[in-house]
């Protein structure tokens, strides 16, 4: 049950970059409240929660404030222990990407996650860029996707050490090529192994349907980059995830003249994309999951398909 004032609270784990920005936004919600906050980072601890005046625990194995919901955000490589501990107090449960570490980790959370009957989404925000949303609407329109281009760069990526590029970085362009393109039938891919981790790989997919995604990730490239490109038989769709951008160009007319030489007038359409933060969206779309008034969301099973993929990736690359 929720409050007396009516409001829907949460408990944010794990402080980092991904967790303040959790922060932020939840503290911007006035139908929320945020029942605590906890990291092993003390210091961060006691910082955050003066700055949005919000209460912190330093013991998650002590006794939690009543909460109807979790956001997890702590390392990957404890997911599945937050998960679980969470999972003793509330149904509700918001895990950042990765699920796990592990395709075998991710499988054991499935399970568990089935077993207790928990509400779970899983952190793809890409998928709530107002830019991915437009794009999705412009492919289901177009004759035919034949092809579809993945390239996201970050060199700041290699302030995690928990996990490679592909679990950090091409995760979500996996997640997001299953989501535009279908099911995956072929794996194949390259890349390049620094201190004893990937970080810069490229996959190729097939996809069950015919089509094909190329995706391209790398946290050694000194330019953030996120782009996707997807070529159809009726048009070329330039999408820029970061400044949310999207340009559909088309060839109009092929004229010959007289003496068989011929031009191609070719049109490059702008289209309007809602200036929205993902991360609001997202946590939006949470919040409504919570309450049964959405089911379009990424899924531990979603989860669990783009890990398959990421391990098929590395495997290819190590091996």
């Amino acid at each position: 049950m929720q409050s007396n004032k009516g409001k829907f609270r949460i408990g944010l784990i794990g402080l980092g970059q991904m967790g303040r920005n959790h922060l932020r936004v939840l503290s911007l919600l006035k139908g929320v409240e945020i029942k605590f906050i906890y990291d092993l980072d003390l210091a961060i601890l006691k910082e955050m929660s003066k700055i949005f005046e919000v209460p912190a625990i330093k013991n998650l194995r002590g006794v939690w404030p009543i909460a109807d919901a979790v956001i997890i955000c702590s390392p990957t490589s404890t997911h599945s222990a937050m998960l679980r501990m969470a999972s003793k107090h509330v149904k509700n449960i918001f895990v950042e990407k990765p699920l796990s570490h592990s395709l075998e980790c991710t499988r054991s959370d499935l399970e568990f996650i089935k077993n207790n009957n928990l509400n779970v989404q899983v952190g793809f925000i890409e998928r709530f860029n107002p830019a991915v949303q437009k794009l999705k609407s412009v492919l289901e329109q177009s004759e035919q996707v034949v092809n579809i281009d993945f390239t996201r760069t970050n060199r700041l990526s290699s302030r995690i050490k928990d996990v490679d590029v592909v679990t950090d970085l091409m995760i979500h362009d996996i997640d997001l090529a299953i989501y535009l393109n279908g099911p995956v039938k072929i794996v194949t891919a390259q890349g390049m192994i620094e201190n004893g981790m990937v970080a810069l790989a490229s996959a190729h997919l097939v996809h069950g349907n015919g089509r094909l995604s190329r995706i391209h990730s790398s946290r050694i490239t000194e330019r953030k980059i996120r782009k996707i490109q997807a070529t159809c038989i009726d048009c070329f769709v330039d999408c820029d995830l970061l400044r949310k951008e999207l340009l559909i160009h088309r060839q109009s007319e092929t004229e010959t003249d007289s003496k068989e030489i011929y031009s191609i007038n070719s049109i490059e359409q702008a289209v309007q994309v809602k200036q929205q933060e993902p991360l609001l969206t997202e946590i939006q779309s949470f919040l409504a999951f919570c309450h049964n008034r959405n089911n379009q969301i990424p899924t531990p099973n979603d989860a669990f398909n783009a890990a398959d993929i990421c391990e098929k990736v590395l495997r290819e690359i190590v091996d």
